[in-house]
Protein backbone atom coordinates (compact mmCIF):
# COMPACT_ATOMS: atom_id res chain seq x y z
CA UNK A 1 0.00 0.00 0.00
CA UNK A 2 1.31 3.52 -1.00
CA UNK A 3 2.23 6.03 2.44
CA UNK A 4 0.18 9.09 1.53
CA UNK A 5 1.65 12.10 3.69
CA UNK A 6 -0.75 15.33 4.58
CA UNK A 7 0.64 18.12 5.40
CA UNK A 8 -1.40 19.72 7.96
CA UNK A 9 -3.93 18.70 10.06
CA UNK A 10 -6.94 20.75 9.53
CA UNK A 11 -10.15 20.07 8.79
CA UNK A 12 -9.17 19.29 5.31
CA UNK A 13 -6.31 17.58 6.07
CA UNK A 14 -8.33 15.63 8.44
CA UNK A 15 -10.82 14.38 5.41
CA UNK A 16 -7.97 13.06 3.09
CA UNK A 17 -6.45 11.25 6.03
CA UNK A 18 -9.79 9.60 6.05
CA UNK A 19 -10.38 9.04 2.94
CA UNK A 20 -7.43 7.70 2.27
CA UNK A 21 -7.40 5.27 4.53
CA UNK A 22 -10.69 3.86 4.06
CA UNK A 23 -10.05 3.33 0.61
CA UNK A 24 -6.25 1.69 1.33
CA UNK A 25 -3.66 4.12 1.63
CA UNK A 26 -1.60 4.19 4.46
CA UNK A 27 -1.83 8.06 5.22
CA UNK A 28 0.15 9.89 7.53
CA UNK A 29 -0.82 13.41 8.94
CA UNK A 30 2.19 16.09 9.94
CA UNK A 31 0.38 19.06 11.91
CA UNK A 32 3.38 21.69 13.24
CA UNK A 33 0.71 22.08 16.39
CA UNK A 34 0.35 20.20 19.16
CA UNK A 35 -3.28 18.73 17.90
CA UNK A 36 -5.14 18.16 14.92
CA UNK A 37 -7.96 20.63 13.77
CA UNK A 38 -6.47 24.01 12.21
CA UNK A 39 -9.36 26.79 12.73
CA UNK A 40 -11.72 24.00 14.18
CA UNK A 41 -10.29 24.35 17.86
CA UNK A 42 -10.78 26.31 20.89
CA UNK A 43 -9.02 27.21 24.21
CA UNK A 44 -9.51 27.49 27.46
CA UNK A 45 -8.81 31.09 29.47
CA UNK A 46 -8.92 29.89 33.14
CA UNK A 47 -12.58 28.42 33.86
CA UNK A 48 -14.01 29.50 30.67
CA UNK A 49 -13.73 27.49 27.51
CA UNK A 50 -13.58 29.83 24.04
CA UNK A 51 -14.53 28.11 21.20
CA UNK A 52 -12.49 29.65 17.77
CA UNK A 53 -14.86 28.16 14.74
CA UNK A 54 -18.43 26.79 14.49
CA UNK A 55 -21.57 28.90 15.42
CA UNK A 56 -23.87 26.88 13.02
CA UNK A 57 -22.27 23.85 10.94
CA UNK A 58 -23.98 23.70 6.99
CA UNK A 59 -24.71 19.30 6.96
CA UNK A 60 -26.94 19.04 10.20
CA UNK A 61 -30.01 17.93 8.40
CA UNK A 62 -30.11 13.89 8.30
CA UNK A 63 -31.25 14.03 4.67
CA UNK A 64 -28.43 15.96 2.61
CA UNK A 65 -25.45 14.46 1.14
CA UNK A 66 -23.45 16.44 3.66
CA UNK A 67 -24.51 14.87 6.68
CA UNK A 68 -23.97 11.31 5.45
CA UNK A 69 -20.32 13.11 4.34
CA UNK A 70 -19.71 14.07 8.08
CA UNK A 71 -20.83 10.69 9.50
CA UNK A 72 -18.25 9.12 7.39
CA UNK A 73 -15.82 11.54 9.09
CA UNK A 74 -16.87 10.90 12.32
CA UNK A 75 -18.18 14.45 12.54
CA UNK A 76 -21.23 14.30 13.58
CA UNK A 77 -23.44 10.59 14.37
CA UNK A 78 -24.57 9.92 18.33
CA UNK A 79 -23.68 13.45 19.28
CA UNK A 80 -26.30 16.05 20.20
CA UNK A 81 -27.02 18.75 17.33
CA UNK A 82 -28.28 21.83 19.03
CA UNK A 83 -30.59 23.86 16.82
CA UNK A 84 -31.45 27.49 18.44
CA UNK A 85 -34.72 28.93 17.50
CA UNK A 86 -32.62 31.92 15.64
CA UNK A 87 -29.73 32.24 14.31
CA UNK A 88 -28.98 36.10 14.56
CA UNK A 89 -31.14 39.03 16.00
CA UNK A 90 -30.22 42.64 14.47
CA UNK A 91 -31.47 45.85 16.62
CA UNK A 92 -31.87 49.16 15.29
CA UNK A 93 -33.51 51.90 17.57
CA UNK A 94 -34.66 49.87 19.99
CA UNK A 95 -36.56 47.51 17.22
CA UNK A 96 -35.27 44.15 16.79
CA UNK A 97 -35.94 41.05 14.38
CA UNK A 98 -34.52 37.73 14.37
CA UNK A 99 -33.56 34.99 11.76
CA UNK A 100 -35.95 32.53 13.07
CA UNK A 101 -35.21 28.47 12.72
CA UNK A 102 -39.07 29.07 11.56
CA UNK A 103 -39.49 29.99 7.81
CA UNK A 104 -43.17 31.41 8.87
CA UNK A 105 -42.41 33.27 11.80
CA UNK A 106 -39.64 34.84 9.95
CA UNK A 107 -42.24 35.72 7.16
CA UNK A 108 -44.83 36.87 9.80
CA UNK A 109 -42.15 39.27 11.68
CA UNK A 110 -40.90 40.76 8.42
CA UNK A 111 -44.31 41.62 7.21
CA UNK A 112 -45.24 43.24 10.17
CA UNK A 113 -42.43 45.20 10.52
CA UNK A 114 -42.12 46.25 6.91
CA UNK A 115 -45.81 45.56 5.50
CA UNK A 116 -44.85 48.53 2.60
CA UNK A 117 -41.98 46.47 1.39
CA UNK A 118 -44.55 42.92 1.14
CA UNK A 119 -43.47 42.53 -2.21
CA UNK A 120 -39.73 42.08 -1.84
CA UNK A 121 -39.97 40.41 1.32
CA UNK A 122 -42.42 37.90 -0.68
CA UNK A 123 -39.62 37.86 -3.25
CA UNK A 124 -36.56 37.22 -1.14
CA UNK A 125 -38.10 34.44 0.94
CA UNK A 126 -39.21 32.84 -2.18
CA UNK A 127 -35.82 32.55 -3.23
CA UNK A 128 -34.81 31.41 0.08
CA UNK A 129 -37.47 28.45 -0.33
CA UNK A 130 -36.38 28.03 -4.09
CA UNK A 131 -32.70 27.18 -2.53
CA UNK A 132 -34.14 25.02 -0.22
CA UNK A 133 -35.83 22.86 -2.68
CA UNK A 134 -32.57 23.08 -4.66
CA UNK A 135 -30.64 21.61 -1.67
CA UNK A 136 -33.25 18.91 -0.44
CA UNK A 137 -34.26 20.53 2.62
CA UNK A 138 -37.50 21.81 1.17
CA UNK A 139 -41.67 21.08 2.99
CA UNK A 140 -42.22 20.83 6.86
CA UNK A 141 -39.94 17.96 7.80
CA UNK A 142 -37.06 19.46 5.56
CA UNK A 143 -36.64 16.42 3.30
CA UNK A 144 -38.21 17.95 0.13
CA UNK A 145 -36.39 18.04 -3.46
CA UNK A 146 -37.12 19.49 -6.48
CA UNK A 147 -37.72 17.49 -9.61
CA UNK A 148 -35.73 18.31 -12.48
CA UNK A 149 -39.06 20.04 -14.16
CA UNK A 150 -39.33 22.28 -11.08
CA UNK A 151 -35.99 23.22 -11.30
CA UNK A 152 -35.93 24.55 -14.66
CA UNK A 153 -39.05 26.95 -13.30
CA UNK A 154 -37.50 27.98 -10.13
CA UNK A 155 -33.64 28.88 -10.76
CA UNK A 156 -34.41 31.79 -12.67
CA UNK A 157 -35.85 33.56 -9.94
CA UNK A 158 -32.39 33.64 -7.96
CA UNK A 159 -31.07 35.32 -11.06
CA UNK A 160 -31.34 39.17 -9.36
CA UNK A 161 -29.70 37.75 -6.42
CA UNK A 162 -27.17 36.75 -7.94
CA UNK A 163 -26.43 39.79 -9.88
CA UNK A 164 -26.33 41.82 -6.69
CA UNK A 165 -24.92 41.83 -3.66
CA UNK A 166 -26.38 42.24 -0.71
CA UNK A 167 -26.05 46.19 0.26
CA UNK A 168 -27.98 46.44 -3.59
CA UNK A 169 -30.22 44.01 -2.99
CA UNK A 170 -31.38 45.49 0.95
CA UNK A 171 -31.40 49.35 -0.64
CA UNK A 172 -34.74 47.63 -2.27
CA UNK A 173 -36.70 47.81 0.58
CA UNK A 174 -37.37 50.86 2.22
CA UNK A 175 -37.72 50.03 6.17
CA UNK A 176 -34.42 50.40 7.47
CA UNK A 177 -34.66 48.27 10.44
CA UNK A 178 -34.94 45.34 7.50
CA UNK A 179 -32.20 46.61 5.42
CA UNK A 180 -29.99 46.63 8.61
CA UNK A 181 -31.17 42.72 8.93
CA UNK A 182 -29.97 42.01 5.95
CA UNK A 183 -26.83 43.58 5.57
CA UNK A 184 -25.65 42.95 8.94
CA UNK A 185 -24.63 39.08 9.16
CA UNK A 186 -22.32 38.48 5.85
CA UNK A 187 -21.68 42.70 5.03
CA UNK A 188 -22.76 44.74 2.80
CA UNK A 189 -19.93 43.67 -0.40
CA UNK A 190 -21.19 40.00 -0.09
CA UNK A 191 -23.11 38.14 -3.09
CA UNK A 192 -27.03 38.25 -2.42
CA UNK A 193 -26.93 34.77 -3.25
CA UNK A 194 -25.04 34.10 -0.38
CA UNK A 195 -27.01 35.81 2.29
CA UNK A 196 -30.39 33.58 0.70
CA UNK A 197 -28.02 30.38 0.96
CA UNK A 198 -27.76 31.34 4.61
CA UNK A 199 -31.70 32.29 5.27
CA UNK A 200 -32.68 29.07 3.62
CA UNK A 201 -29.87 26.62 5.90
CA UNK A 202 -30.74 27.49 9.01
CA UNK A 203 -34.39 27.65 8.26
CA UNK A 204 -33.81 24.02 6.31
CA UNK A 205 -32.79 22.89 9.98
CA UNK A 206 -29.36 22.81 7.88
CA UNK A 207 -27.40 24.96 10.50
CA UNK A 208 -26.98 23.56 13.99
CA UNK A 209 -23.92 23.33 16.27
CA UNK A 210 -22.44 19.83 17.66
CA UNK A 211 -22.43 19.70 21.32
CA UNK A 212 -18.97 20.35 22.54
CA UNK A 213 -18.27 22.76 19.39
CA UNK A 214 -15.23 23.12 17.83
CA UNK A 215 -12.90 21.15 19.96
CA UNK A 216 -14.89 17.88 20.37
CA UNK A 217 -15.91 17.76 16.71
CA UNK A 218 -11.89 18.29 15.90
CA UNK A 219 -11.39 15.16 18.78
CA UNK A 220 -13.83 13.02 17.32
CA UNK A 221 -12.76 13.56 13.58
CA UNK A 222 -9.03 12.68 14.91
CA UNK A 223 -10.84 9.78 16.55
CA UNK A 224 -11.58 8.18 12.87
CA UNK A 225 -8.84 8.73 11.65
CA UNK A 226 -6.58 6.75 14.04
CA UNK A 227 -9.30 4.00 14.79
CA UNK A 228 -8.98 4.19 10.67
CA UNK A 229 -4.92 2.91 11.03
CA UNK A 230 -3.97 6.23 10.01
CA UNK A 231 -0.77 7.97 11.83
CA UNK A 232 -0.53 11.18 13.48
CA UNK A 233 2.97 13.49 13.72
CA UNK A 234 2.29 16.64 15.77
CA UNK A 235 4.96 19.40 16.67
CA UNK A 236 5.94 18.62 12.67
CA UNK A 237 6.01 21.30 10.55
CA UNK A 238 7.12 20.94 7.16
CA UNK A 239 9.21 23.47 5.89
CA UNK A 240 10.57 21.79 2.57
CA UNK A 241 8.70 19.37 -0.07
CA UNK A 242 11.91 17.74 -1.41
CA UNK A 243 11.28 16.73 -5.48
CA UNK A 244 13.05 15.70 -8.35
CA UNK A 245 12.10 15.48 -11.68
CA UNK A 246 8.08 15.07 -12.02
CA UNK A 247 8.13 13.60 -8.60
CA UNK A 248 8.60 14.72 -4.95
CA UNK A 249 9.98 12.07 -2.53
CA UNK A 250 10.07 13.38 0.94
CA UNK A 251 9.03 16.70 2.83
CA UNK A 252 11.99 18.13 5.72
CA UNK A 253 10.59 19.47 8.62
CA UNK A 254 11.63 22.64 11.28
CA UNK A 255 13.77 20.47 13.59
CA UNK A 256 15.74 19.08 9.88
CA UNK A 257 14.40 15.57 10.31
CA UNK A 258 13.21 14.33 6.69
CA UNK A 259 10.54 11.70 5.97
CA UNK A 260 9.87 9.88 2.92
CA UNK A 261 6.42 8.65 0.78
CA UNK A 262 4.63 7.74 -2.02
CA UNK A 263 2.38 10.84 -2.60
CA UNK A 264 1.48 13.99 -1.03
CA UNK A 265 -1.07 16.00 -0.13
CA UNK A 266 -0.78 19.73 0.66
CA UNK A 267 -3.66 21.20 2.80
CA UNK A 268 -2.18 24.88 3.41
CA UNK A 269 -2.87 28.26 2.03
CA UNK A 270 -1.16 27.91 -1.52
CA UNK A 271 0.24 31.17 -1.12
CA UNK A 272 2.32 30.15 1.82
CA UNK A 273 3.29 27.05 -0.04
CA UNK A 274 3.96 27.72 -4.04
CA UNK A 275 7.39 29.42 -4.17
CA UNK A 276 8.64 28.67 -0.99
CA UNK A 277 7.37 25.09 0.56
CA UNK A 278 7.39 23.27 -2.86
CA UNK A 279 9.54 24.54 -5.60
CA UNK A 280 7.03 25.52 -8.50
CA UNK A 281 4.69 27.84 -9.66
CA UNK A 282 1.08 27.95 -8.21
CA UNK A 283 -1.15 26.46 -10.65
CA UNK A 284 -3.09 29.20 -12.99
CA UNK A 285 -6.51 28.38 -11.74
CA UNK A 286 -5.49 29.17 -8.06
CA UNK A 287 -3.48 32.31 -9.10
CA UNK A 288 -6.59 32.98 -10.98
CA UNK A 289 -8.90 32.86 -8.12
CA UNK A 290 -6.09 34.97 -6.03
CA UNK A 291 -6.09 37.95 -8.56
CA UNK A 292 -9.52 37.81 -9.15
CA UNK A 293 -11.15 41.15 -8.24
CA UNK A 294 -14.36 39.38 -7.45
CA UNK A 295 -12.97 37.68 -4.79
CA UNK A 296 -12.07 39.43 -1.70
CA UNK A 297 -9.86 38.25 1.51
CA UNK A 298 -11.05 39.07 4.89
CA UNK A 299 -10.35 38.22 8.53
CA UNK A 300 -11.67 39.31 11.92
CA UNK A 301 -10.71 40.41 15.00
CA UNK A 302 -12.30 39.16 18.28
CA UNK A 303 -12.52 39.46 21.72
CA UNK A 304 -13.88 36.92 24.35
CA UNK A 305 -15.44 38.01 27.61
CA UNK A 306 -15.90 35.92 30.54
CA UNK A 307 -20.07 37.05 31.87
CA UNK A 308 -20.66 36.45 35.54
CA UNK A 309 -24.31 35.78 34.18
CA UNK A 310 -25.58 32.89 32.41
CA UNK A 311 -29.51 35.40 32.23
CA UNK A 312 -28.91 37.33 28.73
CA UNK A 313 -31.10 39.67 27.28
CA UNK A 314 -30.56 37.52 24.05
CA UNK A 315 -29.86 34.17 22.37
CA UNK A 316 -27.38 32.97 19.87
CA UNK A 317 -26.03 36.02 17.76
CA UNK A 318 -26.97 39.65 18.96
CA UNK A 319 -26.25 42.45 16.13
CA UNK A 320 -26.36 45.87 16.64
CA UNK A 321 -25.39 49.34 14.57
CA UNK A 322 -22.31 50.42 16.45
CA UNK A 323 -23.04 54.20 17.18
CA UNK A 324 -20.70 56.85 15.81
CA UNK A 325 -18.20 57.51 18.59
CA UNK A 326 -17.56 53.35 18.26
CA UNK A 327 -17.98 52.49 14.89
CA UNK A 328 -14.97 55.15 13.74
CA UNK A 329 -12.81 53.64 16.23
CA UNK A 330 -13.44 49.91 15.39
CA UNK A 331 -13.79 50.55 11.57
CA UNK A 332 -16.78 48.69 11.70
CA UNK A 333 -21.40 49.70 11.15
CA UNK A 334 -22.09 46.65 13.12
CA UNK A 335 -21.00 44.83 16.12
CA UNK A 336 -21.80 40.99 16.20
CA UNK A 337 -21.79 39.38 19.77
CA UNK A 338 -22.26 35.51 20.44
CA UNK A 339 -23.50 33.82 23.70
CA UNK A 340 -22.61 30.55 24.67
CA UNK A 341 -25.68 29.51 27.24
CA UNK A 342 -26.18 25.85 25.58
CA UNK A 343 -22.58 24.79 26.35
CA UNK A 344 -22.72 24.07 29.92
CA UNK A 345 -19.39 23.12 30.26
CA UNK A 346 -17.51 26.21 28.74
CA UNK A 347 -18.11 28.33 31.76
CA UNK A 348 -19.55 28.04 35.47
CA UNK A 349 -22.74 27.49 36.79
CA UNK A 350 -24.22 30.23 36.19
CA UNK A 351 -22.13 32.19 34.10
CA UNK A 352 -21.06 31.80 30.40
CA UNK A 353 -18.56 33.22 27.89
CA UNK A 354 -19.47 35.99 25.34
CA UNK A 355 -17.76 36.58 21.87
CA UNK A 356 -17.32 39.70 19.66
CA UNK A 357 -16.77 39.72 16.02
CA UNK A 358 -15.25 42.34 13.85
CA UNK A 359 -14.70 41.47 10.35
CA UNK A 360 -11.18 43.29 8.64
CA UNK A 361 -10.78 43.60 5.19
CA UNK A 362 -7.45 42.65 3.40
CA UNK A 363 -5.79 45.91 4.43
CA UNK A 364 -6.42 45.95 7.62
CA UNK A 365 -5.79 42.27 8.35
CA UNK A 366 -2.06 42.83 6.76
CA UNK A 367 -1.95 46.12 9.25
CA UNK A 368 -2.49 43.72 12.11
CA UNK A 369 0.36 41.64 10.71
CA UNK A 370 2.68 44.09 10.42
CA UNK A 371 1.86 45.82 14.01
CA UNK A 372 2.57 42.65 15.52
CA UNK A 373 6.48 43.00 14.71
CA UNK A 374 6.15 45.45 17.59
CA UNK A 375 5.02 43.31 20.50
CA UNK A 376 4.22 46.38 22.80
CA UNK A 377 2.41 48.06 20.14
CA UNK A 378 0.61 45.08 19.30
CA UNK A 379 -0.69 44.36 22.53
CA UNK A 380 -1.45 48.14 23.34
CA UNK A 381 -4.03 47.92 19.83
CA UNK A 382 -5.54 44.90 21.20
CA UNK A 383 -6.39 46.16 24.23
CA UNK A 384 -7.74 49.35 22.96
CA UNK A 385 -10.06 48.07 20.89
CA UNK A 386 -11.57 45.18 23.61
CA UNK A 387 -11.94 48.00 25.66
CA UNK A 388 -14.02 49.81 23.49
CA UNK A 389 -15.78 46.82 22.45
CA UNK A 390 -16.56 46.47 26.52
CA UNK A 391 -17.61 49.60 26.07
CA UNK A 392 -20.16 49.65 23.17
CA UNK A 393 -21.87 46.42 24.56
CA UNK A 394 -22.42 47.13 28.26
CA UNK A 395 -23.53 50.50 26.85
CA UNK A 396 -26.34 48.76 24.37
CA UNK A 397 -26.67 46.23 27.39
CA UNK A 398 -26.78 47.91 30.19
CA UNK A 399 -27.79 44.80 32.57
CA UNK A 400 -24.57 43.62 31.59
CA UNK A 401 -22.45 46.39 32.72
CA UNK A 402 -20.10 45.04 35.45
CA UNK A 403 -20.56 41.37 34.96
CA UNK A 404 -18.31 41.33 31.88
CA UNK A 405 -14.43 40.48 32.02
CA UNK A 406 -12.10 40.71 28.93
CA UNK A 407 -10.10 37.32 28.69
CA UNK A 408 -8.92 37.02 25.93
CA UNK A 409 -8.23 38.70 22.19
CA UNK A 410 -7.37 37.41 18.92
CA UNK A 411 -6.82 38.72 15.36
CA UNK A 412 -6.00 38.17 11.84
CA UNK A 413 -2.22 37.84 13.21
CA UNK A 414 -3.23 35.16 15.28
CA UNK A 415 -4.59 33.37 12.49
CA UNK A 416 -1.53 33.40 10.38
CA UNK A 417 0.84 32.28 13.06
CA UNK A 418 -1.75 29.43 13.82
CA UNK A 419 -2.95 28.16 10.07
CA UNK A 420 -0.26 30.23 8.47
CA UNK A 421 -2.56 31.54 6.27
CA UNK A 422 -1.03 34.53 4.23
CA UNK A 423 -3.03 37.56 5.40
CA UNK A 424 -4.96 36.04 8.44
CA UNK A 425 -8.35 34.17 7.12
CA UNK A 426 -10.09 31.82 8.37
CA UNK A 427 -11.91 31.37 5.48
CA UNK A 428 -10.97 31.72 2.07
CA UNK A 429 -12.56 34.11 -0.36
CA UNK A 430 -15.99 36.43 -0.20
CA UNK A 431 -17.52 36.45 -3.11
CA UNK A 432 -19.47 39.50 -5.14
CA UNK A 433 -21.99 39.42 -7.31
CA UNK A 434 -22.19 37.68 -10.23
CA UNK A 435 -19.89 35.15 -9.56
CA UNK A 436 -20.09 31.18 -9.54
CA UNK A 437 -17.78 29.18 -7.04
CA UNK A 438 -15.72 27.32 -8.80
CA UNK A 439 -13.77 24.16 -7.51
CA UNK A 440 -9.97 24.33 -8.91
CA UNK A 441 -8.15 20.90 -9.72
CA UNK A 442 -6.63 19.02 -6.74
CA UNK A 443 -4.03 18.21 -8.82
CA UNK A 444 -0.49 20.08 -8.84
CA UNK A 445 0.36 19.70 -12.79
CA UNK A 446 4.07 19.86 -12.49
CA UNK A 447 4.18 16.77 -10.52
CA UNK A 448 2.73 13.26 -10.39
CA UNK A 449 2.13 12.92 -6.45
CA UNK A 450 1.64 16.04 -5.31
CA UNK A 451 -2.04 16.95 -4.38
CA UNK A 452 -3.65 20.41 -2.88
CA UNK A 453 -6.91 19.73 -0.29
CA UNK A 454 -7.79 23.23 0.63
CA UNK A 455 -10.59 25.46 1.27
CA UNK A 456 -8.96 27.77 -0.88
CA UNK A 457 -10.04 25.70 -3.90
CA UNK A 458 -13.57 26.96 -3.40
CA UNK A 459 -15.17 30.22 -2.64
CA UNK A 460 -15.93 31.28 0.27
CA UNK A 461 -14.24 28.25 1.73
CA UNK A 462 -15.19 27.12 5.41
CA UNK A 463 -15.84 23.65 6.92
CA UNK A 464 -17.80 21.68 4.32
CA UNK A 465 -15.74 22.97 1.53
CA UNK A 466 -12.50 21.59 3.01
CA UNK A 467 -14.51 18.50 4.10
CA UNK A 468 -14.76 17.93 0.10
CA UNK A 469 -11.77 18.86 -1.03
CA UNK A 470 -10.15 16.71 1.25
CA UNK A 471 -12.38 13.69 -0.37
CA UNK A 472 -11.41 15.41 -4.08
CA UNK A 473 -7.39 15.09 -3.49
CA UNK A 474 -8.28 11.05 -2.66
CA UNK A 475 -9.91 11.04 -5.85
CA UNK A 476 -7.42 12.54 -7.37
CA UNK A 477 -4.81 10.43 -5.95
CA UNK A 478 -7.17 7.50 -6.89
CA UNK A 479 -7.06 8.24 -10.72
CA UNK A 480 -3.46 8.82 -10.60
CA UNK A 481 -3.14 5.44 -8.76
CA UNK A 482 -5.24 3.19 -11.69
CA UNK A 483 -3.60 5.15 -14.13
CA UNK A 484 -0.38 3.87 -13.06
CA UNK A 485 -1.33 0.68 -12.43
CA UNK A 486 -2.90 0.76 -15.96
CA UNK A 487 0.54 1.96 -17.66
CA UNK A 488 2.22 -1.15 -15.50
CA UNK A 489 -0.31 -3.85 -17.11
CA UNK A 490 0.30 -2.18 -20.03
CA UNK A 491 3.76 -2.24 -20.04
CA UNK A 492 3.88 -5.76 -18.42
CA UNK A 493 1.73 -7.33 -21.20
CA UNK A 494 3.67 -5.79 -23.94
CA UNK A 495 6.81 -7.12 -22.24
CA UNK A 496 5.06 -10.72 -21.86
CA UNK A 497 4.62 -10.80 -25.47
CA UNK A 498 7.88 -9.91 -26.25
CA UNK A 499 9.91 -12.54 -24.51
CA UNK A 500 7.59 -14.81 -26.60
Amino acid sequence: MENVLIIGGGVAGLSAGIFAQMRGYNAIICEKHTKLGGNLTGWRRGEYHIDNCIHWLTGTNKNTELFRTWIELGALGSVEVYQGESLYTYERSGQKISLYRDLNKLTTEMLTIAPEDKKQIIDFLAAVKTVQGLAGIAGRSHDLSFSFGQKLRYIPTLAKYWSATVGEISKKFKNEVIRGFLNCFLTKDFSALALVYVFATFTGDNGGVPAGGSEKMAERMTGRFINLGGKVFTGKEVVKINTENRRAHSVTFADGSEMIADAFIITADPKTVFGKMLDAKMPLSLEKQYNDKKLKRFSCFQCAFSCDTDKLPFTNDFIFDLPEKYGRLLSSDYLIVREFTHEKGFAPEGKTVLQTMLFCDEATSKAFIELKKNRIAYTAKKQFLANVILQAVTEKLPELKDKLEIIDTWTPATYKDYVASDMGSFMSFCFGKRYFPVKTSSKVEQFDNVFIATQWQVAPGGLPIAAECGRNAVDALDARTALSRSFKRVAGQRRLKYSK
